[in-house]
């Protein structure tokens, strides 16, 4: 059985359906999977040794100058070959308008996805030609993995899911893995940072255990922000720009990780590694971390401020 995810964004939403991939694999021998997935996310497909094919698409970048010639040509050679192979079922896992009528409408195979009741855009269910309903008050992995199990036709797991990942670098980790400690500092929204000094401070508060901490950044700005949260401490490397195989792999050799609520995070969760990860306005139930290891604090009040550096430091020493 040949199978077509469609799953473009974000780096939390792609790392949250590979533990359904697992189960399919586990439940129907020989299934092998394609994948549509944003450009920026196309190397994390890659890593399930279930998928065969990785399918790039650009809808983000596209949507900026539609009608450009590269565009345009981008487009048609991206839907000839999405079109190259019949598959036996298409997964919708988006739910979203755009990815239905751009991706999931154009491809060949008898298309599954969430009813009206159940996507998160319901008008996305128009394209499907079988619509499952999904239980909303469950996890975010937990809704995929069901998604999958009614496409595909086997009994969703009662196990926690598997990723299946961390095995891709086990070959590949850093000469000092498990001597150093992440700490994944940058997030999207000002109000889901936690504050520099706080982050000085539990640098300082790691520094008598003899572990290093490593800095990661992606934008400039977080760059500047890692260098001041580094000056003055011997013990904390900021890493250069990385391509997010290579943070993984600083990821997968980490004793553990401190992260604020970011895709790095969920990819912490995916490599199998333990976190604590940090929340103020936005609550975990739903989204949060999942996977082994993985634990929570929440600042009173919805306020990253209010997690101070010694309770983080606490539930740190409980890992290590």
């Amino acid at each position: 059985m040949h199978v077509l995810i469609v799953k473009t964004s974000s780096m939390g939403d792609v790392l949250h359906t590979l533990p359904a991939l697992t189960d399919a694999m586990q439940a129907i021998p020989g299934i092998r999977f394609d994948w549509v997935v944003e450009e920026n996310f196309a190397q994390i497909p890659s890593w399930h040794p279930a998928v065969d094919k990785v399918l790039p698409v650009a809808i983000r970048r596209w949507r900026k100058h539609w009608f450009g010639s590269q565009q345009r040509e981008e487009r048609v050679l991206f839907k000839r070959d999405l079109q190259s192979r019949q598959y036996d079922v298409v997964i919708d896992a988006q739910g979203l308008i755009k990815s239905a009528a751009l991706v999931t409408r154009l491809a060949k195979g008898v298309k599954h996805g969430q009813d009206s009741r159940s996507a998160r855009e319901p008008f996305a269910s128009w394209w499907y030609d079988k619509r499952h309903e999904i239980n909303k008050q469950q996890h975010a992995v937990e809704r995929t993995r069901e998604l999958f199990a009614k496409s595909l036709g086997y009994a969703k797991p009662d196990t926690q899911g598997d990723y299946a990942i961390a095995g891709h670098f086990l070959s590949a980790l850093p000469e000092d893995a498990h001597q150093y400690l992440v700490f994944l500092h940058a997030t999207t929204r000002d109000n889901k940072h936690w504050p520099e000094s706080h982050w000085r401070e539990l640098i300082e508060l790691v520094q008598p255990t003899g572990l290093r901490v490593k800095l990661p950044w992606g934008a400039e700005h977080e760059h500047q922000r890692a260098l001041r949260m580094a000056e003055g401490f011997d013990h904390v490397e900021v890493l250069p720009k990385l391509a997010l195989e290579q943070v993984a792999q600083q990821l997968a050799g980490a004793r553990a990780v401190v992260s604020v609520d970011t895709g790095l995070s969920h990819l912490t969760a995916a490599l199998d590694r333990p976190n604590i990860t940090l929340f103020g306005p936005t609550d975990p139930g739903l989204i949060g971390g999942y996977g082994k290891n993985q634990h929570e604090l929440r600042g009173a009040g919805g306020r990253m401020q209010a997690i101070s550096a010694v309770s983080v430091m606490e539930k740190l020493r409980e890992l290590l």
